[in-house]
């Protein structure tokens, strides 16, 4: 059975309100796997039309948000979390290096935090990876990718804080 943004919002939302701790997101990342195999679901959401991010879904009671972004260009972003959010990567098209980062200093309002790579690896088409609150991550492309996201809260919304890497 083929998706729908409406039946995988469901589904995600079912699965979160029973269960919103690292294991329940667990369930999410399988989720995505899922739909990343749907070729007309992906087609969909993802596809030559895509901006760089756009928030397809926002859940009205939990707040998660379904994105689809679309990355053109190549670029190495720097390090970052997402605040007091987590959210789940999942590689539509394209290959992404993503490093992980352990945090070295914490960081403050008005003083980026000082982190240090500690894994390196990569993200291909069908795969998820979950990011919890406080995981430093920072994704590099040489090509075009396609990425469908889940974000626990919409992270436009949120103040997050700066790293620099060491």
């Amino acid at each position: 059975m083929g998706f729908t943004l409406e039946s995988f919002a469901a589904d995600v939302k079912e699965v979160l309100k029973q269960d919103p701790s690292p294991a329940g997101r667990e369930r999410v990342r399988h989720l995505v796997q899922e739909a990343l195999k749907d070729d007309k679901f992906i087609a969909t959401y993802i596809n030559d039309n895509t901006p760089d991010r756009q928030v397809v879904y926002e859940d009205p009671d939990l707040g998660f948000c379904v994105c689809a972004h679309v990355n053109r260009d190549a670029r190495e972003a720097n390090p970052h979390d997402h605040g007091s959010s987590w959210a789940i990567y999942g590689q539509a098209f394209g290959e992404t290096e993503m490093s992980d980062w352990e945090i070295v200093e914490p960081a403050a309002e008005g003083n980026p935090g000082k982190v240090r790579r500690a894994r390196v690896y990569s993200l291909k088409p069908g795969m998820a990876h979950i990011y919890n609150e406080g995981d430093v991550h920072s994704p590099k492309r040489v090509a075009a990718t396609g990425l469908l996201r889940i974000e626990g809260k919409n992270t436009q919304k949120m103040k997050r804080l700066a790293y620099k890497a060491i």
